[in-house]
């Protein structure tokens, strides 16, 4: 079969690009509009006197989601293995579309007492399982589907639109602040992004339906149809144990990240409301400026780790978090202004951006096609589990005790150890992801020792 023209080549690797993107950003906005939009509909679920209670039981349903992407990286990364990405893809945003809608139309404690928090609750369990396989199958989709000389570029692109999906969030955010009151927003308006969150999701399973497979994934399922006990084992737990040293790697490579990211992201709004005493209004307006350009920075980063490596990167970022959050978090936490808290937090997420622009690609990089999904899902699933998805509350928690620089303290942690982490792995830029490319390393391994000589002659 002959090749396709390089055109058409490129022309593919932007069409899967764009589409994986899109599909992305819709899953990320439904995801992370629950924490935007938390300060308004805190008191509806959960009645008491105390904003900071409220606000922390709102996110422990948020912290509760993120226990079922262990589950839903484990079911999904194993039907992105075996059935393919594009499936999987599909499916998670499916999944995401009927969570929303959920939630858009959950009663208040006011209509049916607990009961409404215990829809959230359905709901968010929901999400969680759609994130736990989102996550590896978009890291997969967007890595296989990038030439091998730009995986970082092309993976940077899953934190590009993830963080156009919160700005898409707070963007409706910032306009329905401008446009209702905030008894409105507190009442009904809430609702509103959720049911956009909805609708946009079936739109996106319509562009999903009309991907394209990777070639790695097909060329897997060719080679794995020839051996059937290979077909049988591929994305299972007893095919993913042979890797277990990867595994374990994903998961503290993520830890700092994970807790890093979600700290400067879903938690900084209320930071910047209950710590700095700033209006909702200009904390958000801060937010969406920082996120803005913290996601243009994604694909320089990315471009920069195909030139340098990853490993630079990484260490750039876990030592910038290490020895950064504690002044930086204590100055944001005094920030009087729009423009002192827009210079830490963009501050911040420049260091962010060592880890945010290529975790994708490294954590791809390291298993094989039969597993590479699950082998990114099950182990970032239960690191995000753990330490993420319990940022949020354990900031709260802290400052609800009276010691919030505690939290600080947790964050640098966190980012030591995936420091260490990132110190003693290998460099995963030159990994080969597919059998051809595997192949093609093979022949310029046998060619150096014949162009040694030659070499040495001159």
């Amino acid at each position: 079969m002959p090749a396709s023209p390089p055109g058409d080549e490129r022309r593919k690797r932007r069409l899967a690009l764009v589409g994986g993107s899109l599909g992305n950003l819709v899953e990320w906005y439904d995801w992370f509009v629950y924490a935007s939009f938390a300060i308004y509909f805190a008191d509806s679920f959960f009645p008491g006197e105390n904003p900071t209670t409220q606000l922390m039981n709102t996110a422990g349903i948020f912290a509760v989601g993120f226990l079922m992407r262990p589950v839903g990286g484990w079911i999904l990364g194993r039907a992105a293995d075996r059935h393919g990405r594009k499936s999987a893809l599909t499916l998670t945003v499916t999944m995401m579309s009927v969570a929303a809608l959920l939630i858009a139309v959950a009663p208040t404690y006011g209509q049916a007492g607990y009961f409404g928090a215990l829809v959230l609750l359905l709901a968010r369990l929901l999400q969680g399982m759609s994130i736990g396989g989102e996550y590896a199958a978009s890291a997969t989709y967007l890595t296989e589907a990038s030439a091998r000389n730009r995986r970082g570029l092309g993976s940077s692109f899953q934190y590009v639109s993830m963080t156009c999906g919160q700005l898409l969030g707070l963007g409706i955010l910032i306009t329905l602040q401008h446009t209702l009151t905030t008894a409105q927003l507190e009442s009904w308006g809430w609702r509103i992004p959720f049911l956009v969150g909805a609708l946009f999701a079936v739109v996106v399973f319509w562009l999903r339906r009309r991907l394209q497979e990777t070639d790695a994934f097909k060329e897997e399922t060719a080679a794995a149809g020839e051996d059937a006990h290979d077909d049988s084992t591929r994305g299972t737990l007893k095919a993913l144990w042979h890797y277990r040293r990867q595994a374990g790697l994903v998961m503290a490579l993520t830890l700092g990240g994970t807790v890093a990211y979600y700290t400067y992201t879903t938690y900084l709004t209320k930071y910047l409301v209950g710590s700095a005493g700033m209006e909702k209004t200009t904390a958000t307006l801060v937010s969406f400026t920082a996120l803005a350009l913290f996601a243009v920075l994604q694909p320089f980063a990315g471009m920069l780790s195909d030139r340098i490596g990853r490993r630079p990167l990484l260490i750039t970022f876990a030592v910038g978090c290490t020895v950064g959050t504690y002044p930086i978090m204590t100055a944001l936490g005094s920030a009087s202004s729009y423009w002192s808290a827009l210079g830490l937090s963009l501050l911040a997420l420049v260091i962010v951006t060592g880890y945010t622009s290529i975790n994708a690609a490294v954590k791809a990089e390291l298993f094989p096609t039969r597993v590479r999904a699950l082998g990114v899902a099950l182990p970032y699933a239960i690191a995000n589990a753990l330490f993420g998805g319990t940022a949020e509350y354990v900031a709260l928690w802290f400052k609800n005790s009276g010691h919030e620089t505690m939290f600080f303290w947790y964050v640098s942690g966190c980012a030591l150890i995936s420091l260490v982490t990132y110190v003693l792995m290998p460099d995963t830029r030159n990994a080969a992801l597919s059998r051809a490319e595997a192949e093609a390393d093979g022949e310029a391994a046998r060619e150096r020792p014949a162009a040694a000589p030659a070499e040495a002659a001159r």
